[in-house]
């Protein structure tokens, strides 16, 4: 058996390092590492409530929204309140704008690059791949950054500024939107529309969203000149449908009141599939190969993170928060899937969770997201509330899960006269690349890794799994 150390990765937000155990050309098993602690929850102990609203942020440069959200919700379940309909309409189009972002981001910088590679050099795709994709150089990078920073010019126009916003409040936005706001907010996403619609899918936006099944996919792609058949073409002569297969058991939080909560597994049933209703109660975190005191698995609300760097068997800071006892994976395809997506759902029945599922999942956020934005815009009543008081007990709890793009984000705090007693956070990479639990049940991203390539001449398939599940480091470490 030989051992390869894959990291650090580049084109991640923090660090991430991924060891394999190879025989015969194939992964035999995986452990994932996230080498670089930031003691996040350590550092709201003892603090203001009110504080976390401001501190969170500077967890993540990337989804800095997402966390404000969670922090926003959670304090929100302390006080007891539900913010105005304008405030909880702005809360929506703030974080669907980061998370859309996250997608177009994720597909054109993160994810395509490694289709470049000159290991796919003479594939019948790669020439055009090279020429829009290649590192530095493709062409597509140039427009879709520039699609990005227009696109984000909307958390200007409804928070005031990104990264780390303080409009999002647990009482709704401070940030109200006037009529001439409003306007200006339905044009950008008008040009962004047309960047989706034009670059990105070659389609209108509901077309792409009313696709029921593998099959339609493939007739949609075909002979069609955007990036996202493009990659599809790739994506089926390297047989990326069947690779990265993982739990093939997903989690929701539900988002923008628009995608569902529950937990989705895939069945031979007629509807294809079983939808569990999600009970928060049921997770915890476990902390055998962290470098943190061991302790049994908990509810995250009774959680704490005291270090242990000398930990015999440990491999990573990261958790490895289970639900009901079982490893499950969050992300765009647990959203479509728990929502009832059929194409998604298509997907997932045939083959499992796959690199393509994935990518195609965050496609469909992208068609479905942008015209509800529109909706939500058109729905706000400038000159009526969008925030209200939200006074804090002395003591209490509150949680806030939300869905930040890479998946479910969830946020438990306590407060004792005034002050934050305990936070703890599970972010979606925590659990997409959590380690191995006390009974030995490997992570997400360390099952999807087992039987892939890897070695001498191996293709890059290793990272297009891992990137597929969009892995955001800082996040996972806090």
């Amino acid at each position: 058996m030989k051992r390869i150390q894959l990291g650090p990765f580049n084109r991640v937000e923090g660090d991430l390092e991924v060891g394999l155990d190879v025989e015969a050309g194939q992964v035999v098993a995986a452990r994932v590492n996230s080498p670089l602690f930031r003691g996040f929850e350590q550092i709201l102990v003892g603090r203001l409530a009110e504080d976390a609203l401001a501190i969170v942020p500077r967890i993540c440069g990337i989804c800095s929204v997402a966390q404000s959200a969670a922090a926003a919700t959670a304090l929100a379940d302390l006080a007891g309140i539900t913010p105005p309909p304008n405030g909880v309409l702005a809360q929506r189009l703030i974080l669907a704008t980061e998370n859309l972002a996250d997608h177009l981001t994720h597909f054109y910088l993160f994810f395509m690059p490694d289709f470049a590679r000159p290991a796919y050099a003479g594939r019948p795709w790669y020439d055009q791949t090279a020429v829009r994709f290649m590192a530095v150089k493709g062409q597509a990078s140039g427009p879709a950054l520039q699609a990005r920073a227009r696109f984000f010019h909307l958390v200007g126009l409804l928070a005031g500024r990104w990264p780390h916003t303080l409009a999002v409040q647990p009482g709704g936005s401070s940030k109200a939107m006037t009529a001439a706001e409003r306007t200006r907010v339905l044009a950008v996403l008008r040009e962004f529309r047309a960047f989706l619609e034009g670059a990105l899918l070659g389609d209108r936006l509901e077309n792409f969203a009313g696709l029921a099944d593998g099959q339609a996919l493939q007739a949609w792609a075909a002979g069609r000149s955007a990036d996202f058949p493009l990659f599809l073409r790739a994506a089926t002569d390297l047989a990326l449908e069947r690779t990265g297969r993982a739990t093939d058991r997903f989690l929701s939080y539900g988002a923008y009141d628009l995608f569902a909560s529950g937990i989705w597994q895939p069945d031979r049933a007629p509807d294809g599939g079983i939808l569990d209703q999600l009970d928060p109660a049921k997770i915890t975190e476990d902390t055998r190969h962290t470098w943190l005191a061991e302790s049994p698995p908990c509810p995250p609300a009774l959680g704490e993170t005291v270090v242990n760097a000398e930990k015999a068997g440990a491999y990573t800071w990261c958790k490895a928060p289970r639900y009901a006892g079982e490893v499950v994976e969050t992300g765009a395809l647990a959203r479509q899937l728990v929502a009832g997506n059929p194409l998604a759902r298509d997907l997932v029945a045939r083959h499992g969770g796959s690199v393509t599922a994935r990518i195609v999942a965050r496609m469909i956020e992208l068609a479905t997201v942008l015209p509800a934005m529109e909706q939500w815009v058109r729905a706000i009543v400038p000159g009526e509330a969008f925030c209200q008081p939200a006074p804090l007990p002395e003591s209490g709890e509150g949680v806030g899960l939300i869905e930040a793009a890479r998946g479910g984000l969830g946020h438990w705090l306590s407060v004792k006269r005034g002050r934050i007693e305990r936070y703890q956070i599970i972010a979606p990479t925590t659990w997409n690349f959590s380690p191995r639990d006390r009974a030995g049940q490997p992570g997400p991203l360390e099952q999807a890794l087992i039987g892939l390539p890897a070695g001498d001449g191996a293709l890059p398939t290793v990272q297009h799994v891992v990137r597929s599940f969009d892995p955001c480091m800082v996040c996972t470490v806090h």
